[in-house]
C-alpha cells in the first residue's frame, strides 16, 4: 500500500520518521502531549471549525422558531385546554431561549433572539392555511407536531457536531429530552384531538 503512494509523499513520510527518531523521550513526551490537547482543542471546536458559541447559536433560531410557534398556536387556538398546554411550551421554550443566551452572555456573545427562514416560510404558509381553513385544532396541532420535529433535528444537529461540552451540554442534552417528551404528548394529543 505504501507503494502505491506517490514519491514526493514516501519522501516527507521518510523524512519525518527519520527526524522523530532523533528525537529524545523527553522531546517526544512534549511533542505528543501537545499534539493530544491541539487534537482535543480541535475536537472542541468540531466540524467546519464551529465552536460551542456558534453551535449554541445556531440553536437559538430553532429555540425561537418554537417559541414563535407555540405563540401562534395560542393566538390561532379555540380549545382552552389546547391553549393552556401551548402557554406553557411558550414559556418553557422561553426559558431555554433565556438559558442559552445566559452561556451566550458569558462567552461575550450577542444575544440572539431571530428566527429561521424556514421557520418564518412555515408560519406565513399556516397563515395561509388558517385564512382557508379556518382554526382547526387538529391543523395546529398537526404544526406544532411538524414544528418539534425540527426542534429536535437541531438538537440532534447540535449534540452530534462534537462542539459542546460541559454544563451548556448537559442543559441542551436535558432541553433535548424535554423537546423529545414534548413531541410524544403533541403526536399523542394529535392522534385522540
Amino acid at each position: 500500500m505504501v507503494s502505491k503512494l506517490p514519491a514526493s509523499l514516501r519522501k516527507v513520510g521518510d523524512a519525518a520518521a527519520t527526524s522523530y527518531k532523533k528525537l529524545s523521550t523527553p522531546q517526544k513526551i512534549v511533542g505528543g502531549a501537545v499534539l493530544v490537547l491541539g487534537a482535543g482543542y480541535l475536537l472542541r471546536r468540531g466540524r467546519n471549525g464551529k465552536g460551542q458559541a456558534a453551535t449554541i447559536h445556531e440553536l437559538l433560531y430553532f429555540v425561537n422558531d418554537r417559541i414563535a410557534g407555540y405563540q401562534r398556536a395560542v393566538d390561532e387556538g379555540q380549545d382552552l385546554e389546547l391553549r393552556s398546554y401551548y402557554r406553557r411550551l411558550v414559556s418553557q421554550s422561553q426559558q431555554f431561549a433565556n438559558q442559552l443566551n445566559a452561556y451566550l452572555s458569558q462567552e461575550g456573545v450577542h444575544h440572539q433572539d431571530g428566527t429561521t427562514l424556514k421557520g418564518k416560510l412555515y408560519r406565513g404558509w399556516m397563515d395561509v392555511k388558517t385564512a382557508l381553513t379556518g382554526h382547526d385544532e387538529k391543523a395546529i396541532l398537526g404544526s406544532n407536531v411538524y414544528g418539534e420535529e425540527w426542534a429536535l433535528k437541531a438538537y440532534e444537529e447540535a449534540l452530534n457536531d462534537h462542539t459542546l461540552y460541559g454544563p451548556i451540554r448537559r442543559a441542551v442534552e436535558h432541553q433535548y429530552t424535554v423537546s423529545q417528551t414534548t413531541y410524544r404528548e403533541l403526536k399523542k394529543l394529535a392522534v385522540n384531538h
